[in-house]
This record gives C-alpha cells, structure tokens and sequence, in this order.
C-alpha cells in the first residue's frame, strides 16, 4: 500500500497515511481533530535517470572504487 500525504482543511494539520490506491482520493479522517474535511495533497518523488540536458546521475562507486576519482 502507498503512502499519501493529507491535509486538513479544518486545523491545518499535515499528515501521512497508508490507503489503498483505489481509497487515495476519499477523505481521510484527520489525526489532530478528526475531521472529514481533508484534501490529498499532491507529493512530490524521487527518480532516478537522466537529468535536464541528458547528464546521467550516478552514485558512482563500485566494488573496486576507492573513494577517489577516476
């Protein structure tokens, strides 16, 4: 199950859940005061790949590396 984040509309507060994808867009109950009037928040995620202008990101490092640069 993904993880979505909330916020409510009522308190303000800002909180994750775990839902169902086919629950993610129904209210959630918010933590703080309980309330039904929450909104799913629009998240932001990390990719990995290419970057703008076709630069590959790497974390570089391999069995025989050595911290250095090569």
């Amino acid at each position: 199950m993904p993880i979505y984040e909330y916020q409510c509309k009522d308190c303000g507060d800002e909180f994750e859940k775990m839902v169902h994808f086919s629950e993610a867009d129904h209210a959630q109950a918010c933590p703080a005061c309980q309330s039904q009037n929450t909104r799913k928040k629009i998240s932001v995620f990390a990719s990995h790949g290419s970057a703008a202008g076709g630069a590959t990101i790497s974390s570089g490092g391999g069995c025989n590396s050595r911290g250095g640069f090569s």
